[in-house]
């Protein structure tokens, strides 16, 4: 939430509200709140009738610190519903008393929860850092919300009244309740877009003209199951169907609102869907944020009138919405024609790509569950996708097509969970586009892709191998091992194909490739590639078939095509082909090309090898002091000093000074031996240029040696000496695709000249962290090179987690270096760190639960 703790949330039922700071201005809309109350809930709340408020408690009410006292209203449009409030327990106190009211036509919504969350998270900006509150035992639904939230709760009853008190500071078990919800949600949010009950359509033209015409044609066509609802200005009947003059009149519940007018005319359109009730509005208009400033600021308003009325909103500017479920029929979109039925989701971010990419799957011959363009994207995106089609039963692969990323951090985090059950592809560009965070360096197009691959990810460059990977997925089974076998009838393309396994990673199995003599028919071919499939050295198939010369097999030996699929079809390994005789059933992926074959089937198998790696634990780490770190930040420009210390991670003290005098002084005050380093233009590691003095055992030493750094600027840094080590480099990058990412390497030039880093997502678990140490290729060093003694590298570990944890609690924090790091046998310790805070590019995550910005 912003400084002024306002925010967009998602209800337990998927509707949208608004949850903002209460202002002096809301006392009449509190009263009228109040007298909405049933008795029982007014008891519940104050312990009495309490059938009024009086003026002096209205004004205590509507007026707070936002300090010591803060309250906040859930809303929606001008309606106030729910308010939550917490009073500090006396000046300066750790503790404050809780509590919230929810007006009972909006009770069991799971607005006490998003309050808690939201009230917890600004108190302990404040210092707070428990909560206290008090419930009479009648009051199931208010104990459950506290006892539900998953913090360690205290209870003592007494006087008839339940007394709880439980620390507010984020639990592993508070976490994991709080993405539980936002699961649930942002799920249910978009069930009943993708399943509507019944659809209006606005702008649908009496002539038959119009995209909204179009709209209407293939959605009736399309054979939606539900009432198809026509919605016209004076039109008695538009294309066969009649027309309603407001959504209002349909007498039945629609869920969703298909909307193709002017974007003058929106506004209008939105209103009267919401006086209908409608869930959700697919705005295929056009005119909006892509037009430039006034058209985002039409947007903006949009997006607001959407969510006041409590509805989601897919686009503007969009292609639209289909699903192929036989019950639901749905083709709410401009494209003619859906691919066939199938069980892959497809979300697109692009709309005018939209109808290109539907052909091309269905050519492909890629069947969909479901598909969501979502045009601008101004509330839905691919996250809100993820967490559907996680649960969809019938959908089993995703496919995204991404032009920019919402929340980097939710992405990572649900496609890592999404990615354990159904595989996601994603086109993502290994380049960040320059208009992106310029002033923060990119990384290597394969540091991209691995990033993507250790989330669960399988990172494509183009729609075309979104395709290629997406029908393997979809027909084939997933792969054991690396071990290719490939099997073919010319042994140019099988040597084509044999060097390309070795090009992407895979292994070549043993005794492969097998060469089918170029006049074999198609049963002595089918035998070959059978015993392949049967051969235990084999994980998975690549069969690369050329034709044969017309009328050189008999008619009955001569159908190569069932061949294939009679192998491919039949086992448990999966193949691929390229196949240059006709036509294969589309369950058998086939490519114009060995290299696109082996290509797609090297994607699988590092997925498949992601899904046999352990998922590791974040580990559980004392210590942590998460609220003094962001204390420290929201202070403005925190030491990393003192950063590091609220996780954990303690840094060798040091002291920059610019006169021998201070010299001197400041290594009598750290202690002999000491040593000398210039600070100026990342001088202060290079003892290859005679920048760094070590060993300097006393002042006349110290003196010395300052004037011997004398050439390279006043300023030099004292740090007292430390037993020797391997010198390591730990940093954070705040990347807009990823979030905050976490690279280990050596030190030294050397090391920095080749780029030998590593580099995972924050947070890191436990094997994340043990594999980046292990992975740069300097790293031998670290375990004994030449007889040198291994280092401790378990604490590196540890550091690595910490330094994880601390960038993913704090998003404010842009970059944090660790350089250098000494490691040795006896633990690791860190020389010197820098850090550099702003405004993150996007929320926190893990934080209270709110949707986008839509900016």
């Amino acid at each position: 939430m912003s400084a002024t703790r306002a925010a967009d949330v998602l209800l337990s039922d998927g509707s949208t509200a608004r949850l903002r700071q209460i202002r002096p201005e809301d006392g009449p809309a509190i009263v009228a709140m109040h007298s909405r109350f049933s008795e029982r809930t007014r008891y519940l709340r104050y312990f009495s009738p309490y059938p009024r408020i009086p003026e002096r408690d209205l004004r205590r009410f509507v007026n707070v610190d936002h300090r010591d006292r803060e309250a906040l209203v859930m809303t929606q449009g001008d309606l106030i519903f729910a308010v939550g409030r917490y009073e500090r327990l006396g000046a300066d106190s750790p503790e404050a008393e809780v509590a919230f009211v929810v007006e009972d036509a909006h009770q069991g919504r799971g607005i006490g929860s998003v309050l808690l969350e939201h009230l917890a998270a600004a108190a302990r900006r404040e210092g707070i850092t428990r909560f206290v509150a008090e419930v009479l035992p009648a009051n199931g639904a208010m104990l459950r919300v506290f006892a539900d939230a998953g913090y360690s709760i205290r209870r003592k009853y007494e006087d008839g009244v339940v007394h709880l008190t439980f620390p507010i500071a984020p639990t592993e078990a508070s976490l994991e309740v709080q993405e539980r919800r936002e699961h649930r949600t942002e799920a249910r949010s978009i069930g009943p877009l993708l399943s509507p009950r019944a659809v209006a359509v606005y702008g649908a033209s009496a002539s038959g003209q119009g995209i909204g015409a179009a709209l209407l044609a293939h959605l009736r066509d399309g054979g939606f199951t539900g009432p198809v609802l026509p919605i016209h200005p004076t039109a008695a009947r538009v294309a066969g169907l009649p027309a309603l003059r407001s959504a209002v009149d349909a007498g039945t519940e629609i869920d969703l609102a298909l909307v193709a007018v002017p974007p003058q005319a929106v506004g209008e359109v939105v209103a009267d869907a919401a006086r209908a009730g409608v869930r959700g509005l697919v705005v295929v208009s056009a005119g909006f944020a892509e037009t430039g400033p006034e058209g985002a600021e039409a947007q903006r308003d949009l997006l607001r009138a959407a969510r006041d009325a409590g509805m989601r909103l897919i686009g503007p500017n969009c292609l639209g919405i289909a699903n192929t479920s036989s019950e639901v029929r749905l083709n709410a979109t401009l494209a003619p024609h859906l691919p066939t039925a199938g069980r892959v989701g497809f979300f697109s971010q692009s709309g005018a790509l939209g109808v290109a990419l539907l052909d091309a799957a269905d050519r492909r011959g890629l069947g969909l569950s479901s598909f969501v363009s979502a045009g601008n994207r101004a509330d839905v995106s691919g996250n809100d996708l993820l967490q559907y089609w996680q649960d969809d039963p019938a959908t089993d692969v995703i496919l995204l097509y991404l032009e920019t990323f919402g929340n980097p951090r939710k992405f990572a985090r649900l496609a890592r969970r999404t990615g354990r059950t159904k595989p996601v592809v994603a086109v993502a560009s290994s380049r960040r586009p320059p208009a992106l965070a310029p002033d923060v360096p990119g990384l290597d197009p394969a540091t991209v892709t691995a990033l993507f691959a250790r989330s669960g990810v399988i990172r494509v460059d183009t729609v075309a191998e979104m395709f290629d990977v997406g029908v393997l997925l979809a027909h084939q089974p997933l792969p054991a091992g690396r071990r290719i076998g490939v099997v073919g009838n010319s042994s140019a393309l099988t040597t084509l194909a044999a060097a390309a396994v070795h090009t992407s990673g895979l292994t070549l199995a043993e005794g492969y490739p097998h060469d089918v003599p170029p006049v074999a028919g198609a049963h002595e071919f089918a035998d070959t590639l059978a015993d392949a499939a049967t051969d235990d050295r084999v994980d998975a198939l690549v069969a690369v078939f050329a034709p044969p010369l017309p009328g050189q097999h008999a008619d009955e030996d001569a159908d190569f095509a069932s061949a294939v699929a009679s192998v491919a079809l039949a086992g448990e390994k999966p193949t691929v082909a390229m196949f240059l005789a006709g036509t294969l059933p589309a369950r058998v992926p086939s490519y114009p090309s060995v290299e696109e074959a082996v290509r797609a089937l090297a994607r699988v198998v590092t997925y498949a090898d992601w899904l046999r790696r352990p998922t590791g634990v974040l580990p559980p780490l004392r210590d942590i002091a998460r609220d003094k770190a962001q204390a420290l930040i929201a202070g403005g420009t925190p030491s990393a000093r003192d950063l590091l210390a609220a996780y954990g991670i303690p840094v060798v003290p040091s002291t920059t000074v610019h006169t021998a005098e201070d010299v001197v002084a400041a290594a009598d005050a750290h202690g002999y031996p000491v040593a000398l380093k210039a600070a100026g233009g990342g001088l202060r590691h290079r003892i290859d240029l005679g920048a760094v003095r070590l060993g300097l055992g006393s002042a006349e030493a110290v003196a010395d040696a300052y004037r011997e750094l004398s050439p390279f600027g006043a300023e030099v840094i004292v740090q007292p000496m430390v037993a020797p080590g391997v010198a390591c480099v730990i940093e954070v990058v705040e990347d807009p695709q990823f979030g905050p990412i976490v690279g280990f390497g050596l030190g030294g030039v050397a090391m920095e000249l080749l780029g030998d880093r590593a580099w995972r997502a924050a947070p890191l678990t436990d094997l994340d962290a043990a594999a980046l140490v292990d992975e740069p290729r300097s790293a031998p060093l670290l375990r004994g090179f030449r007889g040198a003694a291994p280092v401790d590298r378990a604490a590196l570990a540890d550091l690595l987690v910490r330094v994880g944890r601390l960038v993913d609690d704090h998003p404010e924090i842009r970059s944090l270096s660790l350089n250098p790091v000494l490691a040795r046998p006896d633990g690791c310790v860190v020389l010197h760190a820098s850090v550099q805070v702003g405004s993150p590019w996007e929320r926190g995550d893990p934080g209270p639960r709110r949707l986008r910005d839509g900016s």
